[in-house]
């Protein structure tokens, strides 16, 4: 199934996360096997307005592509004139934000707020198709603002109506935000009132989860955001679970080390040498984390201000971990704290945080 050129059948897409989905992180996922990227959310208003930090935040070079540029928006005029925009930049989808739950977003009428208004809904794609010329229109949403009050069917319809080309649903309500498990029973009833291709996201952790979405509730495909954090390997899983129907199970420490090491390098590349230090840090704890001696890397690495030294010390703690020299630590509760809160180790209570 395919919404313009690009082809929507089977595949894992990497989700837009703020202060993640940069260049090096879209190039590692791409590398792995993501079907798609995106590149950080951006402001329509910022894009209009020629904002630097919004055009660094939309930038993105060929090798990336196929790539998907999301949009914050409530203003079907200020939408329209950035889809404009950023169609010079040749996205192979651009999609609207009517899903984030956080207050920063939601206070400003942005994000899952606009899905309490299926009228603007209707509005705001329909001004983004009208100047489209051919760019793919998607349209990320949550099941709607509570339990109580699930609109994700007429919303889903009314973006259909008003010309999106495909639908992103994340299967919890704005209230839920992201402390329940994602409600798949939804996808299947999505999938029976609308025609166009459906794309589940919401409590994917692992290459099973991703196929089990995608085989199991009918979804065109899927998308994953925090079960990629550290592990781009779950792309490559994920391909070839689907392809032979077998997982080829978890990295062992010296890939996980080997892709750490490339994602420092690309970081550096991409920001130089002292804020990619700044950067990759929370990225190796990601990688790191399912691990023993994750509590130990956490304190030594906060330490290192040199990028070779951090190189070292990465080769290092992988011959520790491999040599069994790090006590057992309880990596269920980290990764539990982890699905809680990914920056799990700057939690108040650290030791519980991190084993």
């Amino acid at each position: 199934m395919t919404a313009g050129k690009l082809d929507l059948l089977k595949k894992l897409w990497l989700a837009p996360m703020a202060e993640v989905t940069d260049a090096p992180f879209r190039i590692i996922s791409k590398k792995f096997g993501a079907g798609l990227t995106f590149t950080q959310m951006v402001s329509a208003k910022g894009v209009v307005e020629n904002e630097f930090e919004t055009l660094q935040y939309l930038a993105f070079s060929r090798n990336e592509k196929p790539i998907g540029v999301q949009i914050l928006a409530n203003n079907p005029q200020t939408l329209a004139h950035s889809v404009s925009e950023i169609r010079k930049y040749s996205p192979d989808v651009i999609d609207l934000n009517c899903g984030c739950p956080v207050n920063k977003v939601t206070r400003c009428q942005m994000g899952a707020t606009i899905l309490d208004n299926p009228k603007l809904l209707g509005d705001l794609v329909k001004s983004m198709k009208d100047v489209s010329l051919g760019t793919p229109i998607s349209i990320k949403m949550r099941l709607g603002k509570n339990k109580s009050n699930i609109s994700i069917i007429e919303n889903a319809q009314i973006a259909q109506k008003n010309g999106a080309d495909f639908i992103i649903v994340h299967a919890r309500t704005k209230e839920d935000r992201y402390s329940v498990e994602a409600d798949w029973n939804w996808f299947s009833e999505i999938k029976k009132n609308i025609d166009i291709p459906l794309i589940g996201n919401g409590s994917i952790f692992s290459a099973k989860d991703a196929y089990n979405m995608i085989t199991e509730t009918g979804c065109d495909g899927a998308m994953v955001a925090r079960g990629a954090l550290g592990n781009p390997f779950i792309f490559q899983r994920f391909n070839e679970l689907l392809e032979t129907g077998k997982d080829p199970g978890e990295p062992n420490p010296l890939q996980i080390k080997d892709a750490a090491i490339e994602h420092l390098n690309l970081l550096s590349r991409e920001y130089g040498e002292i804020r990619a230090i700044h950067r990759a840090k929370k990225f190796i704890i990601w990688y790191f984390r399912n691990n023993n001696g994750i509590s130990s890397l956490i304190e030594n690495m906060i330490k290192i201000n040199d990028i070779n030294a951090l190189k070292n010390y990465i080769e290092e703690h992988t011959n520790k971990i491999i040599n069994d020299f790090y006590p057992e630590e309880d990596l269920n509760e980290i990764e539990n704290s982890f699905k809680k809160r990914v920056l799990f180790w700057l939690q108040e209570n650290k030791i519980a945080a991190t084993g």
